[in-house]
């Protein structure tokens, strides 16, 4: 009778957590920065219709890199989990931190269950606060901690270059236009150095702006409003672009 072939429970996740990462790591980058207004999400990603970054709730937003079958769940479990959160209590009960724990309760139990692949998946949960101190970003890696964020963070592809470039040139008092060209610059930046060219067509941005007069803080910033930041002059101040997309 032969013996069974026999893994140590810590070469067991040290694999599982080598998969995920290598999973991860083939995808494009996502970006959060803090900036006066509010909080910036800026994604490298092409499509129009599959969104790295929505809305979850009033002043909560969701950004995720990976296997978008496996992200799009967890969006979509996160909007049910504050809507009925919401409704059952008060609005205000749905924060930042609450959905970060059940994302983080959900990715841990898949990453150490033996039964199933562990997601291959990062995540970035955001509220934005009325005042800058009171902004949460919290980044959930694929075994479900915790990191609790502040001021920018990069997920997905080369994010460790990429978070160390914004560490030494993000500001909290930085405009609109300036964290977005921060942003872009980063995610310009290729592992060898060099940089490319990245458009308005290549890259999906939101934000959640404390200014916003309505309740639902998220936008989309799409159009002659993304040109117009993304050109060297940035947006004439005390003007606010009008062109965005309805909220999901």
């Amino acid at each position: 009778m032969s013996t069974p072939f026999y893994v140590s429970p810590q070469q067991a996740m040290a694999d599982r957590a080598e998969y995920a990462r290598k999973g991860i790591a083939r995808g494009r980058s996502v970006v959060v920065l803090q900036y006066t207004d509010g909080i910036l999400f800026v994604a490298e990603n092409p499509s129009r219709a599959l969104h790295k970054v929505s809305e979850i709730y009033d002043r909560i937003a969701f950004a995720a890199v990976g296997k978008y079958n496996e992200f799009e769940n967890l969006r979509i479990g996160g909007v049910r989990y504050a809507d009925l959160r919401g409704y059952t209590y008060h609005r205000e009960d749905v924060t930042a931190r609450g959905l970060a724990n059940v994302y983080a309760q959900t990715l841990g139990t898949i990453f150490s269950s033996a039964a199933e692949k562990p997601y291959e998946v990062e995540l970035i949960v955001a509220e934005v606060g009325s005042a800058p101190e009171e902004d949460q970003i919290y980044r959930l890696p694929h075994d479900g901690s915790i990191v609790d964020e502040h001021g920018a963070v990069a997920v997905g592809g080369n994010s460790d270059q990429i978070g160390s470039y914004l560490d030494q040139r993000h500001r909290d008092d930085m405009t609109l236009a300036e964290a977005l060209g921060l942003a872009v610059e980063s995610l310009s930046r290729d592992n060898n150095g060099g940089e490319r060219q990245l458009t308005a067509e290549q890259l999906e941005v939101a934000v959640l702006d404390r200014t916003r007069p309505q309740q639902r803080k998220f936008r989309r910033v799409l159009g002659r409003q993304l040109t117009r930041l993304l050109s060297p002059e940035g947006t004439p101040e005390g003007t606010e672009p009008s062109e965005t997309e309805p909220e999901e």
